[in-house]
This record gives C-alpha cells, sequence and structure tokens, in this order.
C-alpha cells in the first residue's frame, strides 16, 4: 500500500469514529478514510488487533488512535464517544459497522443467539449514535449504519441477524426523517456477500463461532471495494447504498416477485455445505 500521506485528502481533518473496525468492512473503511486525510478512531472489542491496525495506519502516515469498546454497553459506546471529544473536540461521521452474524434453524436456535445479534448489530449501533448525536448534528456531519441485504430481504437461516438488520434499517431511516431540516445526513449501506471475517465469527445455533465459511470468499466483492463505495456516498451525502449487482437483483426481485423469490433464496442457501434446510 503506497503513503498515505501522498494520496487524497477528501477528507482532511475529519474525525471518524468506526465500530468494528478490527476486521473486515470496518478496517477496510479505517484504511480508506485515513487515506484521504481523516482522523480515524478505531473502537473494536479486540484490543490486540484494532493497535495493529492503528499501527499499520500510523506507520504510512495516517492519523489514527483507538479505544477499546464492547457495543453492547451503554456506558462502553459512552466512554468512546467521551475519549474522541475529549481528544478531538469533534466527530464528523459515524460508522456503526460492529456486527455478528448467525447460521442456524430458528427450530434449533438457542434464544441467547438472537439476544447476542440484536444487542452487537441493533442496539450497539443505537447507544453509539445516541451518545455522538449532538456533535454530530453540531458538525452536520453523517452517521453510517452498515446493514446488509439482509435487511431488506430475509434469509433464511438467519433469522437473528436478519431481525437486527431490519432494525437498523428501520432506526436509521427514521432517524433521517426526524433530522430532515437538521443537516444530518443518514446513509444506510447495504453490502451484499462480502469477503470478510462475519462468516467465520458466525454464531452457531448455541452460540459457538462456526470457525469456517461456508460460501466462497474470493467470489465475493472485497472489504476494501465496499470501503471505497462508502466514501465517495459520503461524499455525495447520499442516503442509501445496495451493493453487487447479485444484491441488487435479489432486492428488485423480491420486492416485486416476494413469494417466487422467497423460493429462489431458499434454493440459493440451501445448496451450502452444512445448510440447516
Amino acid at each position: 500500500m503506497a503513503g498515505i500521506m501522498n494520496s487524497k485528502v477528501e477528507f482532511n481533518g475529519k474525525v471518524i469514529i468506526i465500530t468494528g473496525a478490527s476486521s473486515g468492512i470496518g478496517k477496510a473503511c479505517a484504511f480508506e478514510f485515513a487515506n484521504k486525510g481523516a482522523k480515524v478512531v478505531l473502537a473494536a472489542r479486540n484490543e490486540n488487533e484494532i493497535l495493529k491496525v492503528e499501527n499499520s495506519i500510523i506507520k504510512l502516515g495516517g492519523e489514527a488512535s483507538s479505544e477499546k469498546t464492547d457495543v453492547r454497553s451503554i456506558e462502553g459506546c459512552k466512554n468512546l464517544i467521551d475519549k474522541v471529544i475529549e481528544k478531538y473536540g469533534k466527530i464528523d461521521i459515524l460508522i456503526n459497522n460492529a456486527g455478528i452474524s448467525m447460521r442456524a434453524s430458528f427450530e434449533d436456535l438457542d434464544l441467547q443467539v438472537i439476544k447476542e445479534m440484536m444487542d452487537t448489530n441493533y442496539y450497539g449501533s443505537v447507544y453509539c449514535t445516541k451518545f455522538a448525536f449532538p456533535y454530530l448534528l453540531k458538525q452536520k456531519g453523517t452517521v453510517i449504519g452498515i446493514s446488509s441485504i439482509s435487511g431488506l430481504t430475509p434469509l433464511p437461516g438467519r433469522t437473528g441477524y436478519c431481525a437486527s438488520k431490519y432494525a437498523m434499517d428501520g432506526f436509521f431511516n427514521t432517524l433521517r426523517i426526524e433530522n430532515i431540516k437538521n443537516g444530518l445526513n443518514v446513509l444506510v449501506v447495504h453490502p451484499g456477500f462480502t469477503s470478510s471475517n462475519i462468516r467465520n465469527m458466525a454464531l452457531d445455533k448455541n452460540g459457538h463461532p462456526q470457525k469456517e465459511t461456508p460460501r466462497d470468499e474470493e467470489k465475493m466483492m472485497s472489504s476494501e471495494k465496499v470501503a471505497q463505495v462508502i466514501a465517495k456516498a459520503v461524499l455525495k451525502r447520499k442516503r442509501d447504498l445496495i451493493l453487487t449487482p447479485q444484491g441488487k437483483l435479489v432486492v428488485w426481485l423480491y420486492k416485486n416477485f416476494p413469494r417466487i423469490t422467497d423460493w429462489i433464496i431458499f434454493r440459493e442457501m440451501a445448496k451450502e455445505p452444512g445448510s440447516p434446510f
């Protein structure tokens, strides 16, 4: 990777918080926005990994700091925002990316897994947004929710995951309308299948990481590409992104032909190795 200081500076001086920044889309966003001049604050539960990302960005000439954060905790989210304000005095962009997935039929699923999905994916976004909100309003900044195609369409074997992403969509889309006169930009991002660590860490029916992906990661959109698209969307103050041709197609099909699309989705997911169907 080229030195960051020699790159474009579209986000020069902007303070950007990224949750779930230790891997996948969050990590890619950290490099992408730092590469464009932003001061990035990395938040995740895995302190060692976010420190590695922080150090890599600094070595490349960018500006980064990190804060160990469990977004499931109200106090943890408040502490993150307080530390950022103490250090930088402002927040321009908040990227709510921290998330976890699952893979099991609802019939076999331990209810604690669904709670984990909601606590991390949905409530984590709500908590961070709540505490960052006054500072984002002051800057007329951008709050981003990294949702999923599964926030727009169903996905068998992922009831809890889909529920959390649908909830995120409802929250952020309503937040946008509430602040339609306040200059706040709300961007909801719907990645399709993206090459990241999320499927390896997805929880099984008992709440244990499955530790392997059931899909061909090489055929997916890269996290780096997703981050590039997000950065461009922020500059244009877009409100919604639906990523990958396959993702756009399934959203269109489900909107117009829901009954047929149910079967298409079911048959596609049933092909996965070890599918519960």
